[in-house]
């Protein structure tokens, strides 16, 4: 016969317990092992300048991180805040100096680095911009961030670099429009060819892609028999562009259907042009 012991809930609970208690034993032993230390604000600042200028930028950050940690309300923790975005942009950690620069952004509106840190962030949305086969988000987060610095420190050092990568970046995300719509112009989908380059004409009529963009619409209107458009589109192209190869090509199209480029006033693409230049 088998005999089956079967133990008390008691013991059972008394057995749990102790085993809890060693594991509360271990945990404090740890806790002892590890001595929080705080460490003077300079100290800790000269420190994470010290990582940052010798490349060591995620050390870096985390020591400016520590400034703020340890004293929070010292004027040093507001620098620490600007250092540590730099400190993370500098690491190619471009969402973390993006989060730090919008919290700097966020506390300390009025400072006298508030433009620097919208610069931060602008460049670090600028500096992940793919190429025109991919998908476009951070170069028009790019853009708006940009923009809005431009807009509010218009005298500001910054202004005249992030102008110039402002056009660099509409002339980037012109590039996507235009390829997409020789996608769509390729595989005879007129119409959305057309809305493709249209979008060029209306929001990206500075950029190098707006020659192509009208020697386009004048092939898709011809295609689709709206003979008025693509005239339209080719005496456009011609005023602004008569040296082009574009007007070249388009003026041959025309003339091998009997046409000649003539502008119609009301055209959208008139109005376009005759509010830009």
């Amino acid at each position: 016969m088998t005999f089956v012991i079967r133990k008390r809930p008691s013991s059972i609970l008394r057995g749990f317990a102790g085993a809890l208690a060693a594991l509360l034993i271990l945990a404090a032993c740890a806790e002892d092992d590890y001595e929080y230390q705080e460490r003077p604000v300079e100290e800790l600042y000269n420190s994470a300048m010290d990582e940052l200028l010798d490349g060591s930028y995620v050390e870096a950050a985390n020591g400016f991180d520590e400034v703020e940690r340890q004293h929070p309300y010292s004027v040093w923790a507001t620098r620490a805040q600007i250092m540590s975005a730099y400190a993370y942009y500098k690491n190619n950690d471009y969402d973390e100096s993006i989060i730090s620069a919008g919290r700097f952004i966020q506390l300390h509106p009025g400072h006298r680095d508030v433009a620097y840190a919208y610069y931060l962030n602008a460049v670090s949305y600028y500096e992940q911009i793919s190429d025109v086969g991919r998908d476009q988000e951070l170069t028009e987060r790019a853009l708006a961030s940009l923009e809005e610095l431009v807009r509010r420190f218009p005298d500001s050092s910054y202004a005249r670099d992030a102008s110039l990568k402002i056009d660099l970046t509409r002339d980037h995300l012109a590039g996507k429009e235009m390829d997409i719509g020789r996608y769509y112009l390729t595989r005879s989908n007129y119409i959305a060819s057309v809305n493709r380059f249209r979008r060029v004409i209306e929001r990206f009529q500075t950029t190098s892609h707006v020659a192509e963009a009208l020697h386009r619409l004048t092939e898709a209107y011809l295609a689709l028999g709206v003979p008025r458009e693509a005239q339209t589109a080719a005496a456009v192209l011609g005023y602004n562009f008569p040296g082009s190869e574009w007007y070249l090509d388009s003026y041959a199209l025309l003339e091998g259907v009997d046409l000649r480029p003539e502008a119609d006033e009301e055209s959208w693409i008139s109005r376009a042009f005759n509010s830009i230049f």
